[in-house]
């Protein structure tokens, strides 16, 4: 007899994403990867984070996919210099920038500062100001008020699984 049994798999993408980057030093971790820090010594010098809590972060960002650790040695260490791992951000971590650009916009729009704002997203090359859109399958944008998540295939496939 098959029965049906509830997946512990998370159900919601939402909620699936921010198990993996939704503590707060991670997304830092992962703005400061895009601006080219990888050592342990350069995020912590830039976030001003504890040690423990760095260490932490890397780790859960490796094993979610996001950074690869990579071995090194400091130059000019010699034969006697300790190994030390250098993060880099794989292709799901590079897929973040239209996370954290969305966060610029939004903080821009929402929790601007006296000053303006602190960084603007351009073009690499042309240099030109760039923004972020919903844009429907034949590249159109469409209005944030006309968009709206609906049940996927796998929200009923995912709820209830046969158990052999």
């Amino acid at each position: 007899m098959t029965q049906k049994a509830t997946t512990s798999e998370p159900l919601c993408s939402i909620r699936s994403s921010l198990a993996v980057v939704g503590e707060r030093w991670s997304l830092l971790i992962v703005r400061d990867a895009f601006d080219g820090l990888s050592t342990f010594s350069e995020f912590k010098a830039s976030l001003g984070v504890s040690s423990d809590i760095l260490a932490a972060r890397l780790s859960s960002l490796v094993e979610g996919g996001v950074l690869e650790r990579r071995p090194y040695r400091k130059e000019g260490g010699g034969r006697g210099s300790k190994e030390r791992h250098s993060y880099h951000l794989t292709e799901a971590g590079r897929q973040l920038r239209v996370v954290l650009g969305a966060l610029i916009e939004w903080g821009d729009a929402n929790r601007p500062n006296r000053f303006g704002p602190p960084s603007v997203l351009v073009d690499a090359e042309s240099e030109r100001p760039v923004r972020l859109t919903f844009v429907d399958p034949d590249g159109n944008p469409v209005d944030i008020d006309r968009v709206k998540a609906v049940q996927g295939p796998g929200y009923n496939a995912g709820r209830h699984s046969t158990a052999p």
